[in-house]
Formats: structure tokens, C-alpha cells, sequence
């Protein structure tokens, strides 16, 4: 705990004596990023940059749903691409529709979804053409 300010002591020279003090005893020394330049202070003014700062820290990530959806729906049909079995790829294909059709009922927020269920069949054979 640091001592009390002295009354009659402007609170800026108490701070500067404390701050002074603190690097002569080296206790700014072991502080991460010491020594290293301060993060770019020329982009303009961001009220959600350590928010930002701790996503990108922490690898987390955030699209709208709309994009998500998107997202995830790619990520399916590569995931049904490379399926083991006319089963697994049915299931694929069946539970990101369901996804896309409830977004379609139902509208997130967001930019347009652009998509439409895919064909379940269509799907099917064309990874029955990707295994002969």
C-alpha cells in the first residue's frame, strides 16, 4: 500500500516522487512490453479497443450472425466433402439447413444471408462421384 499524500503537496509532484522513486528501485523493470515501443496512438480514437485488444489476445473472434451462418455453412460442405460414410453426409447437409431455414423464417441481424437449404441429394452424389 502506498503511503498517503502529504497535505500541502501538489497530488502531481506526490505522484512524479512515487513514480520516480518506484523506477529506482527497478520495480518497472519485469513489466511486459518493457523496452518495446507503445502500440501505434496515431489511429484514431476507438471507444471498444480493449475489447478488441483482449479478442485478439485471447484468439476470440465475432461475426454477425448472418456471416456466421455463412461461415459455418462452408465449413459443412467441406465437412461433407471429406465425410466416411452417405450417412454422416446426409446429417451434414440436413443440420445446416435446418440452420439456413430457421434464418430464412426468422431473419437475423446482420447483412443478407444469401442462402437458400441446400440440395440433400444433389450433395449426396456428388460426393458418391468424389470416392469412385
Amino acid at each position: 500500500m502506498t503511503e498517503r499524500k502529504p497535505p500541502g503537496v501538489s497530488f502531481e509532484s506526490w505522484v512524479d516522487k512515487q513514480i520516480r522513486e518506484a523506477a529506482e528501485r527497478g520495480e518497472f523493470r519485469d513489466l511486459p512490453g518493457f523496452g518495446r515501443p507503445l502500440p501505434a496512438a496515431d489511429d484514431a480514437y476507438d471507444e471498444m479497443w480493449w475489447i478488441k485488444g483482449k479478442m485478439h489476445r485471447e484468439g476470440l473472434g465475432f461475426l454477425p450472425p448472418t456471416l456466421a451462418l455463412r461461415k459455418e455453412a462452408e465449413e459443412a460442405l467441406e465437412k461433407a466433402a471429406r465425410a466416411p460414410s452417405e450417412s454422416t453426409v446426409r446429417r451434414i447437409v440436413e443440420d445446416i439447413n435446418q440452420k439456413i431455414a430457421a434464418a430464412i423464417r426468422r431473419p437475423p441481424p446482420g447483412p443478407p444471408l444469401g442462402l437458400k437449404p441446400y440440395d440433400v441429394e444433389a450433395l449426396v452424389d456428388e460426393w458418391r462421384r468424389g470416392r469412385t
